[in-house]
């Protein structure tokens, strides 16, 4: 799998196999490969949005309640 995939691109694999496996028409290799992939899909995928949540700005609670921006500390 092309590490660089987006993580746009690795939903809509995702979906493409999912659907592939659904149909119940697979050999059971190709189902294994298949698995296989979208077990790696998955976990580039939950490696993305992890960095991603990583960049989004960090808000706490203001002594009146409301939401307060704090500088991002990159982890770099």
């Amino acid at each position: 799998m092309e590490q660089s995939k987006t993580f746009e691109a690795s939903v809509q694999r995702l979906e493409e196999i999912v659907r592939r496996m659904e149909s119940g028409e697979l050999p059971l290799e190709e189902a294994l490969s298949l698995f296989e992939e979208g077990t790696a899909l998955v976990k580039s995928a939950n490696a993305l949005l992890d960095a991603a949540e990583l960049t989004v700005v960090k808000l706490k609670k203001g002594a009146d309640g409301a939401p307060e921006e704090m500088e991002f500390e990159s982890h770099e």
